[in-house]
């Protein structure tokens, strides 16, 4: 594996899953890492997000924006209801 980094944090299970299925679709190597520790009952996720997407930096800029544009489609998508 090479050197990835931390690219962007997680909201919740849903984005992560999302995500996943995109990045694998395009290919595009990478780590989902959630923060749920089970002794911890939730509390790292409450304060520091479900978790993060970890990948090479040259990927980061194309999860960022595909990324944004999730988070952009779904903030229209309530504007609408």
């Amino acid at each position: 594996m090479s050197d990835f980094i931390k690219v962007l944090i997680l909201d919740n299970e849903i984005e992560a899953s999302i995500m996943e299925d995109i990045l694998d679709d395009r290919e595009i190597p990478h780590l989902i890492q959630s923060y749920n520790v089970k002794g911890f009952d939730g509390v790292f996720q409450l304060h520091q997000g479900w978790g993060h997407i970890e990948a090479e930096e040259e990927y980061m800029n194309e999860i960022i924006e595909i990324y944004n544009d999730l988070k952009q489609s779904n903030f229209e998508e309530k504007k609408e209801e």
